[in-house]
């Protein structure tokens, strides 16, 4: 085992010289920390100015999580999309195959130098980070959940850009097909979602109970006592969100807010970005109530007060199943099931080479 571990840290020393002692890898995690640092100002003068209490709603913390997702999730494919084809093409991956290391040691050893690479992104944004945690009052659950769920779908995208490399012959097909997958779990679920739910509708019939509002005062649109009611029918069309929520599951951003505890106010309303993403996506959740009665006359509700049954979104969030468990064993055996497809194509000797491929 020591020795399999020690040939598997020479691979990833020798995959990370490659990648990060370089001019442009410098420019590109300055880059990274310029762009987050601009974000975090503007994010916190942006919630001043509209009333939001930045130094405790956690609003600037979620937002830059979720934007170091974004970057990792736009540059780690062109980092790993092309880890062992383009080796291949340089004629040095025959060069490492021919020593003791093993194809196993080869392939895992570029999915964590490519893992590691990702992780710089997630270090360049640590000092917004810091200063969001120290001044934003962020939850110690918060912070642990979110953090970890970013580290894992940075490995995901990394395992799913190392896997196809090794899979796919061409580098820049391996990097397009990267793109596409990480296009297809990001944008594609919550397409496949609208379209599934407005594919999916249902008729919604409605009894309403409404006051006669010719008896209320003209001026101040009250009631002296309680007034005559009236009862309307109709009907209307409904997409069944609670049909196809599944496919919300697989969502990165979904699962990162799904798994991030949120913070509420004292209205039960999400304080942060993680809360609203989260309130969003249980609320697909709730099933559509095909019949249904609204008494707008009964007790105090002709004058304007909630309903009884009114739900807040973290009264929703409380009554409905975490998904982000889902989505993270879909992404894991995803990355598996590619990795140890690489394995198995870049094993050597190959009973059979794609046309065109290079030996050495």
């Amino acid at each position: 085992m020591n020795r399999y571990l020690d040939g598997l840290g020479t691979i990833v020393r020798l995959e990370l010289r490659q990648r990060i002692r370089s001019v442009a890898w410098v420019v590109l995690i300055s880059i990274v920390f310029v762009l987050v640092v601009v974000v975090s100002v503007l994010l916190w003068f942006s919630l001043s100015a509209f009333g939001g209490d930045a130094a405790s709603s956690g609003g600037v913390y979620s937002s830059i999580i979720f934007f170091v997702l974004l970057i990792g999730t736009l540059v780690a494919p062109a980092m790993s999309g092309n880890a062992i084809n383009g080796d291949r093409d340089a004629g040095t991956l025959a060069t490492t195959q021919v020593t003791l290391a093993s194809t196993s040691q080869i392939v895992l050893g570029k999915f964590l130098a490519a893992w590691t690479v990702g992780l710089t992104f997630l270090a360049a944004s640590l000092p917004s980070l810091a200063f969001a945690v120290i001044g934003g009052g962020v939850r110690l659950d918060t912070l642990l959940a979110s953090f970890g769920m970013l580290v894992l779908e940075l490995g995901v995208v990394a395992a799913v850009g190392v896997g196809l490399s090794g899979l796919i012959s061409r580098p820049l097909f391996s990097v397009v097909t990267t793109y596409l997958v990480v296009a297809a779990l990001s944008v594609g679920t919550l397409i496949v979602f609208g379209l599934g739910s407005l594919a999916a509708q249902s008729e919604v019939r409605v009894t309403s109970i409404e006051p006669d509002y010719a008896q209320a005062d003209p001026e101040t649109g009250l009631f002296d006592g309680p007034p005559t009611c009236i009862t309307n029918e109709y009907t209307y069309t409904v997409p069944r969100t609670d049909q196809v929520w599944g496919f919300l599951a697989a969502n990165p951003y979904v699962m990162l807010a799904d798994a991030a505890p949120a913070s509420f106010d004292r209205n039960g309303t999400p304080l942060d970005l993680f809360g609203q993403i989260a309130f969003a996506a249980r609320s697909a959740q709730v099933p559509v109530e095909l019949e249904r009665t609204d008494d707008y006359c009964t007790g105090d509700r002709y004058q304007g007060a909630f309903p009884e049954d009114y739900e807040t979104p973290e009264e929703v969030i409380a009554s409905t199943v975490p998904t982000w468990f889902v989505g993270l064993g879909l992404h894991l055996l995803l990355a598996a099931g590619l990795l140890l497809g690489a394995v198995r194509r870049t094993s050597t000797p190959a009973v059979r080479l794609a046309r065109g491929s290079r030996i050495a």
